[in-house]
Parts: C-alpha cells; structure tokens; sequence
C-alpha cells in the first residue's frame, strides 16, 4: 500500500493512503473554497419548502424552529471542526465522517452506523435532487408549451444526463469555482422567490391569509414534527469532515471562517424565503414555494412566465453542483475500492473504473429518480433518520468522547441536553414520516406523471 505523509497543525505522521483520500479528498483549499462547498450542501433547494414547514408551527414556533436551527447547527459544526482539529494536531487527521466515529466511538460505530448512514443520506440527496432537478425542468417547458405532453420522467433522464457529466469531475477540490457559481445561484433564486412572494401577497392576485393550523389534534401533532425534519434537512450538511478534509494544513481557524460566510447565506436567504413565504401564502404554502405561484382556479400563473423559467433555471443549475457535492463521499468510497494509488489518478487503469462506477451510480440514481416521483416522503424519513444523528447528535458526543469536559461543566451539560432532546426528536421525526409515507401509499405509482 502506498504512504504519503499527511500533517496536521504542525506535526506528521506516516499513514496508509487509499485511492480515495489521494484522488478525491485532496487537501489543497483555502477557507474561501470551504465556504463555496458548505453553502452548496446546505443552501439548497429544501430551503424553498420551509414557508410549507411553517403552516404546521404558525408563526412563533416556526421562527424558533429556525432560530434554533441555525443555533445549533453552527455550534454542532463547529465544534465537530474544533474536534477534527486536536486530532490533526495530534497527527491523526481524519478525512471522514465514519474515521471519526471509527477512532472516538468504536470500529462498529464507523462501519455499521455513521458509514452506512452516511451513504443513505448521500444518494438520497442525489436522488431527491435528480427529481427535484426533472420538476423544473418540466415546469420550464410547460411555461414554453403549455399543452406540452412530454412526461416528468423524460426530464429526470434529462437531469441525469448532466449529472452523468459532472459526476466525473475527479476531486471534491474541483468543484471550488461550480460551488462559487452555486452560491450565486442560491442568492438569485432565494431573492426570487422573497420578492414573488411578496408581489403576490400585497396585491389582489395573491389567495387569502389565513394562518389557522389546519387539521384535527392528531394531523397538528404529527404536521409539527414532520416540519420539524423538514427544518434538519434544510439546515442538514452530513459531510462537515470530508470538507474540512479538502482544506490544505495548517486547518486551524479555516473552518470556522468558512462557517461563518455559509452561514451569513443561510440567513440572508433562509429567512427571507420561509418569512415571505409564509406571510403571502400562510396554510395554503406548498411542499415547493414555486407552486404557490401558479393559480390552479384560473391556469394562469401569479407571476411573469420569463420569471418562472429564470427562477427554475437558477434552481436547476444549483440542484446540479448541490448532486455532485453529495456524490463526493461515494466517489471517495469507489475510488478506494476500485482504484490503484500507486497508479496515476489518470492512468487507464484508475480512469475506466472510475468512469463506469460513477456512471452507473448515475444510472441507479436516476431511475429511482423516475420511477418514484414520491421521493420527497422517503427522503423526509432520510432527514429524520440521517440528518438529526450526523449533524445535531454526533458533533456533540464526539467533543465530550475527545476533550472529556468536566460533567459539572456548562458545556457538558449543554452537549448532553442536544444530544438528548434531539435524540426524541428524531425519533418521533421518523414516526411522523413513516406515518405520511403510509397515508400517501395509496396515491403512489411508478413512473408517475406529477
């Protein structure tokens, strides 16, 4: 097995490097190019479905939802990335999520827990992201042709074709300047979506307010922890250690600044989106704020046709970068699994199982993708299931494992009252989803035209 000598923050160590950590986690970004990969993995496209979380909590528990949202997954992330930090100046620098659970919890923990969970929520993105991806796209040619007959199918094949391109961008590195764009894409759709909102709110075309939470007591209590997973997955990352893993060393200090610029997106866009929504739409908001703009009494749209199509395109584009930041950690997996090290990352031996592997994850993803327009139930199950462990549970036991705070400390007990309180939450987020799962059974069908 080839070695290379990998630093931490001022010391080395000899480890054994697989294919995946030479080819795909190259460490050579600066805390800029950090920032561009978090704002894609969490600024994305479910940011758009927080004004439909908002009609099961009403105004002060939705605000608080998110409030505490962004609260507690900066310091969740941040404290994972002071924890991957004494590692590395220790000399062991870890490049994965499943490493860390592997050398702080236990070799189980990493392969039978973080690893495979982490891989779910991975290619659950890129699914929900491929049809989500096949939705604007049908949506732009219906504002073209209106009376069009091709099927949503036809356009998630269409969205997998790009990907099918861009899954073969050889490193999470190479992805800093689509990320760039992707960020710029965020802001465009995000300000796009706030001002059609509030176009339509304060005019006569828009429906009338009512922020009444609809339902018996049973459809509130399960709404309101549904919109609870709804609220994770937005705010949901998964892979905090394989980005601070394409930083160059020393890391210290990078992460946090890179945090610190994703963040300030998340409120300039989360915000304004879920508030503006809510407001113009109250319990009348859809699982996608873009459908709100078309009025179905009428057949007419609320807003200009060139507005709806630039608002999909925009959201198409980052849909693309946000699949490819997510294949990441299964390229990272299939390079260590099928490539050389001591080859060339572009000899022939490395490249044509690279291209057919990563493909025919494409393929897979892209079928499941067509086949089940209904995703958005499962992948609600994934947020609860995924995102609530790996980003509100994880980060916080593994600082109290590493740096042992004494358990009269304030930060002990904060970490414990996490871990606790959305250990429950995730639970009953699973409930919740696998019950909506079984209410929309009846009106699931393969290759459905939605």
């Amino acid at each position: 097995m080839a070695e290379e000598k990998r630093s931490g923050d001022g010391e080395k160590r000899e480890e054994e490097v697989d294919a995946g950590a030479l080819f795909v986690l190259k460490s050579k970004g600066t805390w800029l190019h950090c920032g561009y990969h978090l704002t894609t993995s969490i600024v994305a496209p479910p940011l758009l479905s927080l004004p439909y979380a908002f009609k099961f909590l009403g105004w002060v528990a939705g605000i608080s939802c998110l409030v505490g949202g962004a609260a507690v997954t900066f310091y969740s992330y941040t404290l994972l990335s002071l924890t991957l930090q004494h590692h590395a100046s220790l000399g062991h620098r870890y490049l994965r999520f499943r490493d860390m659970a592997h050398h702080i919890l236990g070799p189980k923990w990493g392969k039978y827990y973080v690893g495979p969970i982490q891989m779910a929520v991975c290619y659950g993105v890129v699914i929900a992201t491929t049809l989500l991806g096949g939705q604007c796209l049908k949506a732009m040619y219906l504002v073209k042709q209106p009376n069009g007959e091709m099927k949503l199918f036809e356009f998630v094949i269409i969205f997998g074709c790009l990907l099918l391109v861009l899954a073969q961008i050889p490193s999470f590195h190479s992805l800093r300047h689509i990320n760039l764009v992707s960020l710029i894409l965020t802001l465009l759709y995000s300000a796009s979506a706030a001002a059609a909102s509030i176009y339509i709110g304060s005019t006569s075309k828009g429906p009338e307010t009512d922020y009444t939470i609809l339902g018996d007591q049973e459809t509130k209590v399960f709404g309101m922890f549904n919109a609870v997973s709804i609220i994770a997955t937005a705010y949901g990352n998964g892979i905090i250690p394989e980005i601070q893993a394409t930083i160059a060393a020393p890391v210290k200090g990078k992460m946090l600044k890179g945090l610190c610029m994703c963040y300030a997106v998340v409120i300039a866009t989360f915000f304004t989106v879920a508030i503006s929504g809510y407001w113009a739409f109250g319990n009348q908001a859809d699982g996608l704020i873009f459908t709100n703009f078309f009025n179905d009494k009428t057949g007419h749209y609320l807003v200009p046709t060139w507005f709806i199509f630039l608002i999909n395109l925009f959201t198409v584009l980052q849909l693309a970068a946000v699949s490819v930041v997510y294949l990441q950690p299964i390229n990272d997996i299939l390079e260590s699994v099928f490539s050389d090290p001591t080859k060339k990352q572009f000899s022939i031996r490395n490249v044509i199982p690279r291209l057919a592997t990563r493909s025919l994850f494409i393929v897979v993803a892209t079928t499941f993708g067509a086949m089940l327009p209904f995703f958005g139930d499962v992948n609600s199950l994934l947020g609860a299931f995924g995102f609530i462990p790996l980003d509100f549970i994880l980060p916080v036991v593994f600082f109290n494992f590493t740096f042992k705070p004494s358990k009269k400390s304030f930060i002990f007990w904060i970490n414990t009252v996490i871990a606790v309180v959305f250990s429950g939450l995730g639970v009953i987020a699973m409930v919740a989803a696998v019950r909506q799962i079984v209410i929309d059974a009846k009106t699931y069908k393969l290759f459905a035209d939605v």
